[in-house]
């Protein structure tokens, strides 16, 4: 893919790419928050810019990084749309942040999705990746069944109030 102000960014954000992601994929300007870097880092998969992938990586995980799989991955795949599900801190005064999304692409003719909740840290100004989960954020809190009390203290069951549809 080349990078020219007309090409849309992968990341589907409906900027170009010279104007989204391009700048942090060539290196002429860092990530400035943690959802920008896991945008970039999805639009780096969609054009093959693997050195990308591993230099966001937190540099002591770098041994973990598997080249030639993640190559293989990249290449094979068409990569069709990225989802932010959720994002929990990870803005440019803060040093951890976690996003929550779903990239979509296709390999071998079939419709695939990672889901994938991200841990991030800034370091000395800079974004990495620390590492990720598969799927949903775990809940942090809790689960308020139908015939519970409602967590707001109203003292109604949690169906009759705020679990009512």
């Amino acid at each position: 893919m080349t990078t020219t102000a007309t090409t849309e960014c992968p990341c589907r954000s409906g900027k170009p790419l010279d104007a989204c992601c391009g700048p942090y994929l060539d290196g002429s300007a860092p990530a400035p928050t943690a959802e920008a870097l896991m945008r970039s880092r999805y639009s780096a998969f969609a054009c093959g810019k693997i050195d990308y992938l591993q230099e966001t990586l937190l540099p002591e995980t770098r041994e973990d990084f598997d080249r030639k799989e993640i190559e293989t991955w990249a290449a094979n795949s068409q990569w069709t749309g990225l989802e932010v599900r959720a994002t929990e801190a990870g803005r440019a005064e803060d040093e951890d942040g976690v996003v929550e999304f779903v990239a979509h692409f296709t390999m071998n003719g079939k419709p695939q999705k990672h889901h994938e909740t991200s841990r991030f840290t800034k370091r000395d100004g800079r974004w990495y990746y620390v590492d990720g989960t598969l799927g949903a954020r775990p809940r942090s809190g809790p689960k308020v069944g139908r015939n519970d009390p409602c967590p707001c203290g109203s003292g109604k069951k949690y169906k009759k109030c705020c679990g009512a549809a």
